[in-house]
């Protein structure tokens, strides 16, 4: 039975099926599965697009208003003349930026000025000419003006004296816009440990702020409470809000994103909306056991981490998440009973290699797909069979970051595509675009 929420991944899973079946008639084509393909649609995780994302690549792209991988900044003028703006990219080439892009802000600033310290230290001459007075310790900014100084290490220099800009940037934002504790309420939100009334308290004490953090909290609220935003209702939360109807129109488009109410399962369904029964409030996450919480709201994760881990090991409901194809008893000689799955707007199959956005080295995004499996092992022969994700609608940086983890934790590449990569100001601009009869299903073609 294939409802009409189903239709899209259903669609895209027999399609990819189809040619896979032509493909098999070529002569010498793997005739087993060389992969799993899970295809999920974009309601599975609907806060992970607009929550706030705590790690360094995640805070440029949504803080720093970069294209792409750009990054403008401005640098001394030659002969003493104005400053002139700069063009860098941000990708892999960069050591500092593939160190640090998937580390918490916190830990990524504390890495800058250690390192920056450890240059100084290691130079004697900058530690003559400009060691701190009294014995005082220096600012990440003061070793980034010593560092300056020292023209023969320009290369290295440039790169970590822009980071240190980016990191100091992006701390200046978050300090101006109160985003520590936005950042609370969301995942308190997210857990279970905060309501609406939790919100509304929020709004009536934080006049200022601003009207792009007031719409993602209650698109939030919208995921997490779809029923409290209906008719009268949603009106009041919006005029509380103080928000224009185009924001209306991204609300009340994240709330019908979600599935329909008759069709959450219980807690070991793909849907559940309830965790933890002895949380009063509604929570759309369980906390991750065995991982420690280094850093201050660092707790939130993606659904398809647990996803991803849970067909790993072979525990992906077959009832949420059907087979397009029967497993193969053996892969590479050994026993490997297949999984391959599809939710109740989400599902799944295998698959040879489809097209990802972790893309070659001139991708536009800084990322590319050797570079995820370059730092989990250096023979890819003893890893296991690759995992494929593809998210209809578009995936985020967190679930980006999850496959970069999961590579190295499960030895399997995994690998995200998706139809596009989206960051929290293009994914509010989607839905507040998004009209009901925008897409005629019935035409559409995979």
């Amino acid at each position: 039975m294939t409802t009409f929420r189903d239709l899209i991944p259903t669609k895209l899973a027999a399609g990819v099926w189809n040619c896979l079946m032509q493909y098999k008639k070529i002569p010498d084509f793997p005739q087993t599965e060389t992969c799993d393909l899970l295809i999920l649609d974009r309601s599975v995780d609907q806060i992970a697009p607009i929550i706030h994302e705590w790690t360094y690549d995640a805070m440029c792209r949504d803080l720093l208003n970069m294209e792409g991988n750009k990054y403008v900044h401005e640098v001394p003028g030659k002969a003493g003349g104005p400053p002139e703006k700069k063009e860098v990219l941000l990708e892999e080439h960069d050591p500092i930026w593939l160190e640090l892009r998937h580390a918490h802000i916190a830990y990524a600033s504390e890495r800058l000025h250690e390192k920056m310290t450890t240059f100084i230290t290691k130079n004697k001459a900058a530690q003559i000419q400009h060691g701190p007075r009294d014995g005082g310790q220096l600012s990440t900014r003061e070793l980034q003006k010593m560092v300056q100084a020292l023209p023969q290490y320009s290369e290295q220099i440039d790169k970590l004296s822009l980071h240190v800009e980016i990191a100091g940037k992006i701390n200046t934002i978050i300090k101006d816009l109160g985003l520590r504790e936005i950042g609370q309420i969301e995942q308190d939100l997210v857990f279970g440990d905060a309501g609406m009334k939790d919100v509304i308290k929020f709004f009536t004490s934080k006049e200022d702020v601003t009207r792009e953090n007031k719409l993602r909290l209650l698109m939030i609220l919208a995921a997490i409470y779809p029923e409290k935003f209906e008719g009268e209702k949603g009106l009041n939360l919006m005029k509380l809000a103080k928000l224009p109807p185009d924001d209306m129109n991204a609300v009340n488009n994240m709330r019908l994103l979600g599935p329909a109410p008759d069709t959450k399962k219980s807690s070991t369904g793909a849907f559940s909306l309830k965790f933890d029964i002895h949380k009063k409030k509604r929570a759309t996450r369980k906390e991750r056991t065995g991982e420690e919480e280094t850093w201050q709201l660092s707790r939130f994760y993606p659904i398809i981490e647990d996803l991803i881990e849970k067909l790993s090991k072979r525990e992906l409901s077959k009832e949420d998440y059907p087979c397009m194809n029967d497993p193969s008893p053996t892969f590479h000689g050994t026993s490997q009973p297949a999984s391959v799955h599809q939710a109740p707007v989400a599902q799944s199959m295998r698959s040879r290699r489809t097209p990802t956005w972790a893309r070659p080295r001139n991708s536009d995004d800084g990322y590319s797909s050797d570079s995820i499996l370059r730092h989990a092992s250096s023979d890819f022969k003893k890893m296991g069979k690759r995992i494929f994700v593809f998210i209809v609608g578009g995936a985020t940086r967190s679930e980006l970051r999850v496959c970069h983890k999961l590579t190295s934790k499960l030895n399997r590449e995994v690998i995200l595509g998706s139809s596009s990569l989206d960051d929290p100001p293009q994914f509010i601009t989607k839905l507040k675009l998004l009209t009901a009869n925008e897409l005629s299903l019935d035409d559409l073609e995979i």
